[in-house]
């Protein structure tokens, strides 16, 4: 019975006075005079003031279970256990004076918890109670509970005590708090009032960059990275597997703005040729990370770091880069050990080749102990091998040299910083003319120099690299600060040359790009006395400090340290004092290492005929084919040489002109742009050599587009399919109007496939003259495709990486379709919507909901890589199909197995790669198939998987893909007594000896096809 229940059987008119005798009279205040007034001070049978005894609290008992069972309708509890539930009813009236606690702590306990412990303190009370005793017993403390509460807050004491209670509690909470606090304060609040300050500081320590060439005369010397960024292309290549019927394709390249390059990847090596702007973009990344506040980051130039015995630790960040604020204590381990840093390792080119190895183990360390943050690597192209962070799960990144629309980009800004916009126009007008000037304006420093060369002569522009460096260098060392009240000391342009060089050789003979200021005092102290202009003027100290001050080529990007604003001015200056001083054999010694090419280039632009003769000679003697391209691209810079060494040159470069094959392509396309000029066709050429130098043309259209366009428009009516092919793929590095209309509206379509990715692409492809043969890649909405296209042209069309692919009934338009391709399109659905087309072949994998994949009754070509539905294959493929190729592979029949394949009697071919072993019912639906010729299998079902093969005697041509060499092939001559043509299409990069297969099929033309 509840409380409620069993006090409506009560009067409580009779109740209240009842419960009132158990307690003392009310006395006055709040009890501030005397400790708190314990339940044994307020009952009235405890204590000094006991006025009730053990018999009165047992009447009082005894009158409420008599009055319960006087109560109107049906008793409680049996009549004969009324004295016994008296007697528990008053054992726990008696334990009430028994509780250690006040009248607000039994109000603060509530009702239900004060008569458990009512019960705890009497426990034998209810020994030999009914339940419906023990019931009531209990219904009637928890009732008795209410109203002693209900007393207890009615008595003029127990408000004034419960205030008091509160404001002592949360006074004492309040002093333990602050106590804690003032002992041990948060680390969140610490960091993040830290965090605010750092990363105010970052974005304001990288947000300010030089433009080169603007920092003259009166002009200011540091320009805001919004105004000065300009936003560059990062490229990765991919490959990507063909699906059995499909022609493979070239190597494709991804293409996304350089600052997104850690959208998509945690981490990233990026690699860009100097002045490509890579710090910059670090710059970038840090003052927009530090903006949006989602992320914490470090500014880690990897020159700065090697200084020190040990790279840093993350507490030791800030310290080693010199930023003056002092983080908590653990700070940096926090923000990474919570994923939070975006970590920028810029310039790992500008280290000496013995501490990168130093370096990668230091960033290999962090990225495993600090999983989740976001890092960047920065270098050059050459300075390590292609894959040397790949294994770690780095994505390799490449800058690409200014298009076009940068350069004039790039200049437009660079005049309205400047503000000199009546210089812009006559300049844009000379980078697309004069095509060896625009072929120096391919990245933001050469593009700096020549406005501000435009600008301080008037319109005159050098047409050389050496001329261009030589022009700049005047340029810069003629700078004075007379106009700003600084003292200075009077360098002449030679003497500072002169100054700068010995400098400069000295960093190149070091591998280094950072040195002492101490180091630097004693090599300028070591020159003074053979620099007379220089030596009147002070000591070495007060002439550095000159350099520093005046000559813009050199900077202090940390106390103590010096180094040069870009590396090209290091290695053009070390390479002058080289050939001044007879050096050319040290720097011939050097030409193994990456580091030196550029050096190498420039020494042959400074030497004499003779000198130049003699080291690319030496060049030439190292025979190698990166060497030999690097004396070809010395010839550039040689304006005068001995006719038989630059013919010497030419011939040795001639046996990689043409390349012979992609490889050979690439290694060529890395001699750079100057190979465009000597790259022969389309006349004379075989095939192989046309695809060869269209395959280089078009990486170096990444350098030099429009001598690359020049190339590659030659080859546009050429007849090869892999020359067509090319050209078709390469269309992304070009601007999409211009090289479909000097190139793609020219070519033959015969069998080639246009790939179409970016909404440029799609503008154009309307356009053009329909394909027949078309392929998109990427997100696009079927709608979009289906609008840019001739309905009535395409024929063959493939979708790939698209998630935007949903119902299929939306390609009902093409009318023409024959055959469609569906890779990674993983929400397509409604095959059945396809029905009504005249299709003949369908290429699935990873491309969704195949429920429907059996209304397609006039497919004669089926590639299937992913799990058909169904129990047998006449559950999910169409019965009436007049199949004469299907392929059936990876997961494709895990569930089906072969059962019922023979239903399809017109089958010819026959091609399986899956993974699961066949058994022999598989292979008896294949024996019961009367038209098969034709059987292809993977070389991994040759691995215990093929099963007991049945003996096929139609078969008459067999194919293995994927062959190694080690397979064995030995049990297949006797199953196929007819086979007449074997072909052993090797996985890519294997090479074995293919006498023992041949061995196996006497009878038969084995044909090995590499990969």
């Amino acid at each position: 019975m509840e409380p409620a229940v069993l006090g409506g059987k009560l009067a409580s008119s009779l109740v209240a006075p009842l419960l009132k005798k158990l307690f003392v009279t009310d006395q006055p205040g709040a009890g501030l005079v005397d400790r708190p007034v314990r339940l044994t001070r307020l009952v009235s049978f405890r204590g000094e003031q006991r006025t009730l005894g053990e018999k009165e609290v047992r009447g009082l008992a005894g009158r409420l279970v008599a009055d319960s069972l006087d109560s109107p309708g049906e008793p409680p509890f049996p009549r004969d256990e009324e004295t016994a539930v008296a007697d528990a009813l008053a054992a726990r009236l008696l334990a009430l004076g028994d509780l250690n606690m006040d009248d607000v702590q039994a109000v603060r306990l509530g009702h239900r918890e004060l008569a458990r412990r009512l019960r705890c303190g009497a426990p034998a009370a209810t020994t030999g109670l009914s339940s419906d005793a023990r019931y009531f017993l209990d219904s009637a403390t928890e009732w008795a509970c209410l109203h002693i509460l209900e007393f207890f807050t009615r008595r003029s004491t127990f408000v004034a005590r419960t205030l008091v209670a509160q404001t002592r509690g949360q006074a004492e909470l309040i002093a333990k708090v602050d106590e804690l606090i003032t002992r041990v304060p948060r680390p969140d609040a610490r960091d993040t009032d830290f965090e605010r300050r750092y990363l105010r500081y970052v974005a304001e320590q990288h947000n300010r960059i030089t433009i080169y060439g603007i920092d003259l005369r009166d002009s200011p010397d540091r320009w805001p990275l919004e105004v000065a960024y300009l936003s560059l292309e990062a490229t990765a290549e991919e490959d990507r597997t063909a699906l059995p019927g499909e022609h493979a394709e070239p190597e494709r390249t991804v293409r996304l703005p350089a600052e997104d390059a850690l959208l998509t990847h945690d981490r990233v090596l990026l690699r860009g040729d100097a002045g490509s702007g890579k710090t910059t973009l670090v710059q970038w990344l840090a003052v927009t990370t530090s903006r949006d506040g989602d992320r914490i980051p470090y500014v880690l130039p990897l020159r700065t770091l090697v200084r020190a015995d040990t790279l840093p630790a993350p507490a030791a960040f800030l310290t080693a880069v010199g930023c003056p604020l002092a983080p908590p204590e653990g700070w940096a381990e926090r923000v990474l050990g919570a994923g939070r840093g975006l970590v920028l390792v810029d310039g790992l080119d500008e280290i000496p080749a013995a501490d990168r190895h130093r370096a990668r183990y230091w960033l290999l360390a962090l990225v495993r102990a600090f999983p989740g943050n976001r890092w960047l690597l920065t270098s050059r192209p050459t300075a390590v091998r292609p894959d040397w962070l790949a294994a770690e799960g780095f994505r390799e990144l490449a800058l690409t040299p200014m298009r076009r629309a940068d350069v004039t980009t790039f200049v437009r800004r660079w005049h309205a910083a400047a503000r000199a916009p009546e210089y812009e126009a006559d300049l844009l007008d000379a980078l697309r003319t004069k095509r060896d000037l625009a072929r120096l304006a391919t990245n933001p420093l050469m593009c700096g120099l020549i406005c501000a060369l435009h600008r301080e002569r008037r319109g005159y522009l050098p047409t050389g690299r050496k001329e261009l460096y030589d022009a700049a260098l005047t340029m810069l060392l003629a700078r004075r600060d007379r106009e700003r009240g600084m003292a200075a000391v009077e360098l002449s342009e030679e003497a500072q040359l002169e100054l700068l060089q010995r400098l400069a050789y000295a960093l190149v003979l070091s591998g280094r790009t950072e040195m002492e200021a101490g180091t630097a005092e004693g090599i300028v102290e070591r020159a003074l006395p053979s620099v007379a202009s220089a030596a009147g003027q002070g000591d070495a100290s007060t002439v550095l400090r000159a350099l520093l001050l005046r000559s813009g080529l050199l900077r202090q990007p940390a106390e103590g340290v010096l180094d040069f604003v870009h590396r090209t001015f290091q290695d053009y200056l070390g390479a002058r004092y080289a050939v001044e001083e007879g050096h050319l054999d040290v720097i011939a010694g050097h030409a193994g290492d990456t580091q030196w090419e550029d050096v190498i280039r420039m020494a042959v632009a400074h030497a004499r005929p003779g000198e130049r003769a003699a080291l690319l000679r030496r060049l030439l003697a190292q025979d190698t084919p990166r060497l030999t391209l690097l004396a070809l691209a010395c010839l550039e810079h040689a304006t005068a040489l001995d006719p038989a060494v630059r013919a010497e040159v030419e011939t040795r470069a001639g046996a990689l002109i043409p390349p012979a094959s992609t490889e050979d392509a690439k290694a060529l396309a890395e001699a750079g742009p100057l190979v465009l000029e000597l790259l022969p066709g389309p006349e004379g050429l075989t095939d192989a050599q046309a695809h060869g130098v269209t395959v280089t043309a078009s990486l170096l259209a990444e350098h030099e587009q429009d001598g690359a366009l020049a190339v590659l428009r030659r080859f546009r009516e050429h007849p090869g399919l892999n020359v067509r092919r090319q050209l078709a793929g390469t269309w992304g590095r070009f601007e999409a109007r211009e090289y479909a209309t000097e190139v793609l509206d020219h070519l033959d379509r015969a069998n080639l496939f246009l790939t179409c990715t970016t909404s440029a692409q799609y503008a154009v492809l309307a356009g053009m003259r329909p394909w027949d043969r078309l392929s998109f890649r990427g997100p696009h909405p079927v709608s979009e495709i289906v609008g840019v296209l001739d309905p009535d042209a395409v024929r063959e069309l493939a979708l790939t990486d698209n998630p935007e692919v949903a119902d299929l009934a939306e390609l009902s338009p093409l009318r023409s379709l024959r055959r469609l391709q569906l890779v990674g399109c993983g929400a397509a659905r409604g095959l059945g919507g396809l029905a009504g087309l005249p299709l003949e072949e369908l290429l699935i994998r990873r491309a969704g909901d195949l429920s429907a994949l059996r209304e397609l009754e006039s497919l004669t070509l089926l590639s299937v890589a992913q799990e058909l539905p169904g129990r047998r294959l006449t559950d999910a493929l169409p019965r009436s199909a007049p199949f004469d190729f299907l392929y059936l592979g990876h997961t494709a029949i895990d569930r089906t197995g072969l059962r019922g394949l023979s239903h399809w009697e017109t089958l010819r071919r026959l091609s399986l790669a899956h993974a699961a072993p066949l058994d022999a019912q598989d292979w008896a639906e294949v024996a019961r198939l009367p038209l098969l010729t034709d059987l292809r299998l993977d070389a991994a079902l040759l691995r215990g998987r093929l099963g007991p093969v049945t003996v096929l005697p139609g078969v008459t041509e067999l194919h293995v893909a994927t062959f190694e060499g080690d397979e064995d092939v030995s049990t297949l001559p006797a199953r196929l007594p007819h086979v007449r043509r074997v072909f052993l299409h090797t996985a890519p990069g294997a090479r074995f000896d293919p006498a023992p297969c041949i061995g196996f099929f006497p009878d038969a033309d084995v044909v090995l096809d590499e990969r």
